[in-house]
């Protein structure tokens, strides 16, 4: 580019399709491409997220797929270049748009399959392209490079690089979360083909469609319904994991013993929401496992002590078994192990002497301290040597601990740099002096982001330590007894800070308004939420110099010097039970605020900020709150009609207004245009509302409407009718309130209504006309309505009516079971449940339905006649009943676990057999004392199947044996 004709001259260079990440490099380019004419573009094109950070500050234009028309016209230009006749055979559209499809409106994708389809003439080979080639497009693309391990990086932090990478290249998309916590993203369908193909035979997922039995022994890593694995023939497998997509029943013991026979080379086994209460002893011998996950099994009480010989065990997985006592006492011998999450492990009573000495440990979620010692269980200081603890340590029953100075210490706690999180939990416990000085030396290492203490019965003074913990993200503080807190306002980094059931506290900070708090933007930079919940002495933010009166006009924002004190960036605030009266305001809120018993001066002062303020400008470009999208308030002292009205002349971006007990407040006097896109309103206990307020109408956006404990309301109307653009009501605990009223018959304008809940209304004594007008109606809830006794012959315009709720509708309840009185006016609705209790009606439409499952529901003795109408069902899953229906047409499986219905199913013999003869599996569990733990074999042929035998296991609450029958 000539320098005379750059600067010119009126240019847009385009720079397509880049991958450099070199910053030096793009250094070099921009100084060649400084200056031009005045309206020259630049444009760069890239898959890469981080090129675009690297190219420019500016905010990326993240294009979107072409839509289904762009898309097609794109691939018909291209794939019918040379044959235009073929873009109007049926045939070939066909196939072109499944392909298409797969492309998500990818243009680069699209030309390139579109490419390779127009050298390929025939029907066949379009049809063999799509079946066979269309996963081998990408194999070429370079996703992969070569695996480079730092030694200074935990496995862990390797492969998330990797991720990263891989997202960058578009592999991975919209990851969301974080990779401590739960990471999730989805798959481009070429990528996950293309997945699939690189594995070949060595993976299978199995679903409901499949057959473990058709799965070849080359498998290595399946995923697959548990109680059918006997199936599977291979040897070999390396990765067992649970099906998530199948209902998989309790594990039982011939299962496991499968297990344990069968797949001795196991790495990975997956056993995560199984409900069963005991491991065999023999998992031993699965001697390569690395990883076990035995998360969410609630009712596992003990782990069996073998456990500890699977020396080269890496990870192993017990979060949220609930009921599980004790770890392994012999834990230390899993020298290897890295993982032992075990959150929400309520059960624990101590941790095993030895675990110290597992100092590879990266994850230990919870340790317990022994409260009595009786369990002989280990003290902090076998935390001293652990200190690549990373994610989240709990420590637990700390008000135990003896010699707390000295265990504190030992616990070591400022070594373990790699912790992200961590849960300082007290309980009764000692109270002597050493323990009240004791909290310091339990300093966790600077690079802490979470912190969280609860039920400290120590010294009131907060510790210093958060002052060394520069970076912290998160403050929780819960159920302790102190009395002052440090000054949390210069952490810069702190997004999250949260105080709840701190009764004693008096203020949040030493210092007063206008002491050292430095600049308005250093006061509290960073944070986004606050929680204060039932701090019921906390009337202040700061300490006072000298008392406030409540009755005086030093409302406004000169009180207290609060003009120079506001949170900068606060995003959500919640006050619950705490009688503050001054505190820093909050104009910059976008998000929720939640007032509830506490005052409303902090409220009235934030209102009355200007653009005068003193405050960083970013937080008076508009009207202070004017961005709120959330407004709870609940009881608050001082809040007038007139105050509750200049509030809602600030907050115009309002969608969310909830309204409750404040009895001050005059609703039909507000002025409701100024919120006029609320789409949710919810009003409680106001007892001076008697009908609806007439400035609702101004609300045209309004979608959700509750009225609750309002017992001086008597009519809806005549705003009702002008709320036309409602999707739910819902109307409780009204005594005063008439549903119907005189000449308002004409709704035919709310067909937004789709929910709608009549519940406590003692006046209600038949169902308003109007409801017939409702006709795009979906669910309808009548509850607690003592004088309701019959159900309007209008219920029948109600034709999208999907669901009927009645409950403790005593005289409703037996007029609405089938040919009952009020019968044929419900028949239509498919659900009718009736005080929890299904109504079953007519299922002749539901011909889809590719699975059912009828399971652990006690008063079901029957299945009920509508799933005769259920003729495409091919698998169907029953449960402690003891009869079938008349006519059966189920396709392929009947699950059954009832032994006197096992009886009525006996080939030739039994009662129901003419009912399942022609089904082509039927799988019986058989309880073990009948058979020994043996399936008998019978000759079971019909003339609709042929039908052979096989053994498998499966598993059942009463220790069952199984038999396949096929």
């Amino acid at each position: 580019m000539k320098p005379r004709a750059r600067e010119s001259q009126i240019s847009t260079l385009v720079l397509d399709d880049i991958w450099n990440k070199e910053w030096e490099k793009w250094v070099s380019l921009k100084e060649l491409l400084v200056g031009g004419a005045r309206g020259s573009r630049i444009i760069v094109t890239t898959r890469s997220s981080k090129v675009a950070k690297i190219t420019s500050k500016c905010q990326p234009d993240v294009l979107k797929g072409l839509s289904d028309n762009e898309a097609w016209f794109l691939f018909k230009e291209i794939a019918f270049e040379q044959r235009s006749a073929d873009s109007t055979d049926l045939g070939f559209v066909e196939i072109g748009k499944l392909i298409l499809k797969r492309c998500c409106g990818v243009p680069l994708v699209i030309r390139t399959i579109a490419s390779t389809l127009s050298f390929k003439e025939t029907k066949n080979e379009w049809l063999s392209f799509k079946d066979n080639e269309l996963a081998r497009i990408s194999q070429n693309e370079g996703f992969v490079k070569q695996l480079q391990l730092n030694p200074s990086q935990s496995l862990e932090e390797i492969g998330f690089g990797y991720f990263k990478d891989l997202v960058e290249r578009s592999f991975f998309q919209e990851v969301e979360g974080d990779l401590m916590e739960e990471m999730r993203c989805k798959m481009h369908d070429l990528m996950h083909d293309l997945a699939e193909s690189v594995a070949g035979m060595e993976s299978s997922i199995m679903d409901s469609n499949k057959i473990a039995s058709d799965v070849g022994e080359k498998c290595r890593h399946i995923s697959i319904n548990l109680s059918v694995i006997p199936l599977f023939k291979g040897k070999k497998l390396r990765t067992l994991l649970r099906s998530p997509y199948i209902e998989t029943p309790n594990l039982s013991e011939e299962t496991w013993d499968f297990i344990i026979a069968n797949c001795r080379c196991l790495r990975v086994l997956e056993l995560n929401v199984l409900n069963f209460k005991t491991i065999s002893p023999s998992i031993y011998k699965l001697k390569h496992l690395r990883y076990l996950d035995l998360s969410w099994n609630s009712n596992i009480k003990i782990l069996p002590k073998s456990i500890c010989k699977i020396q080269n065990l890496l990870a192993l997985k017990l979060d949220g078994c609930y009921e599980l006592q004790e770890l392994p006492k012999k834990i230390e011998k899993l020298v290897n192990l890295t993982h032992l999450p075990c959150c929400s492990c309520f059960g624990l009573t101590h941790m095993p002497r030895g675990i110290g000495k597992l100092t590879s440990l990266e994850t230990l979620s919870l340790f317990v301290v022994d409260k009595d010692g009786s369990h002989g269980g280990a003290d902090l200081s076998e935390l001293r040597l652990i200190n690549n603890l990373r994610g989240e340590l709990r420590i637990d029953n700390l008000g135990f601990v003896k010699n707390a100075k000295e265990k504190f210490m030992a616990a070591n706690l400022k070594e373990k740099q790699h912790l992200r999180s961590l849960v300082l939990l007290w309980s009764d416990g000692n109270d002597d002096d050493d323990d009240e000085k004791s909290l310091e030396d339990l300093q966790p290492h600077p690079n802490l982001k979470e912190l969280s203490i609860g039920g400290w019965r120590g010294d009131a003074q907060f510790p210093s330590l958060v002052s060394l913990l520069t970076i912290l993200v998160k403050i929780t503080i819960g159920s302790s007894n102190f009395k002052h807190l440090p000054s949390f306002a210069q952490l810069p980094c702190l997004k999250e800070l949260s105080i709840a059931d701190c009764t004693e506290v008096e203020y949040m900070d030493d210092n007063s308004p206008k002491g050292s708090q430095g600049e308005p933007q250093s006061f509290f930079p960073s944070l986004k939420h606050l929680w204060l919940y039932n701090c019921r002495n906390m009337k202040s933010w700061w300490r006072r110099t000298k008392p406030i009166d409540d009755d005086s006009n030093k409302d406004d924002t000169t009180v207290m010097g609060t003009t120079t004190m506001a949170f900068p960036c606060l995003s959500s605030l919640f006050i619950h039970d705490c009688p503050l009266t001054s505190m820093p305001l909050y104009p910059s809120l976008d998000d929720n605020l939640q007032l509830r018993n506490t005052s409303s001066r902090p409220l009235k002062q934030t209102m009355k900020m200007n653009t005068t303020s003193t405050t960083p400008s970013s937080l008076t470009s508009s009207l202070p709150l004017s961005k709120l999208k959330i407004f709870y308030v609940d009881n608050i002292e001082g809040l007038d009609t007139h105050m509750a009205d200049e509030c809602l002349q600030h907050l115009t971006g309002l969608k969310t207004l909830e309204i409750r007990d404040c009895k001050e407040v005059d609703l039909e006097s507000l002025q409701w245009e100024p919120i006029k896109n609320l789409s949710e309103l919810l009003i409680g206990n106001i007892p001076q509302l008697v009908s609806l307020p007439r400035g609702l109408q101004h609300l045209v956006q309004l979608k959700t409407l509750k009225i609750r404990e309002c017992n001086g309301l008597r009519s809806l109307f005549p705003v009702f009718q002008h709320l036309t653009f409602l999707e739910k009501f819902k109307v409780s605990n009204c005594k005063e309130l008439e549903l119907s009223a005189a000449g308002i018959q004409i709704f035919q304008d709310h067909t937004s209504l789709c929910s709608l809940s009549l519940e406590n209304i003692p006046k209600c004594r038949h169902l308003p006309e109007w409801l017939q007008h409702l006709t795009n109606l979906q669910k309808l809830y009548l509850i607690d309505l003592p004088n309701l006794t019959s159900l309007p012959d209008e219920m029948r315009c109600l034709t999208n009516l999907e669901s009927l709720y009645i409950e403790r509708v005593s005289q409703l309840e037996a007029r609405c079971r089938k040919d009952m009185a009020d019968w044929h006016t419900i028949a239509h609705i498919p659900n009718i449940i009736i005080n929890g209790l299904y109504q079953f009606q007519i299922f002749q439409d539901h011909t889809s339905l590719r699975s059912l499952t009828l399971a652990k529901i006690p008063n079901c003795r029957q299945l009920p006649e509508w799933i005769q109408h259920q003729t495409n069902l091919p698998r169907l899953i029953l449960s402690d009943l003891t009869s079938l229906p008349d006519e059966n047409q189920f396709g392929r499986v009947l699950y059954e676990t009832t032994s006197q219905l096992e009886e009525r199913c006996r080939k030739d013999i039994g009662a129901g057999w003419h009912k399942i003869a022609h089904i082509a599996t039927v799988w019986l569990l058989l309880f073990k004392h009948e058979f020994n733990g043996r399936a008998k074999k019978q000759d079971m042929h019909s003339s609709s199947a042929d039908l052979s035998m096989s053994l498998c296991m499966h598993s059942s609450s009463a220790d069952l044996g199984a038999c396949i029958y096929r």
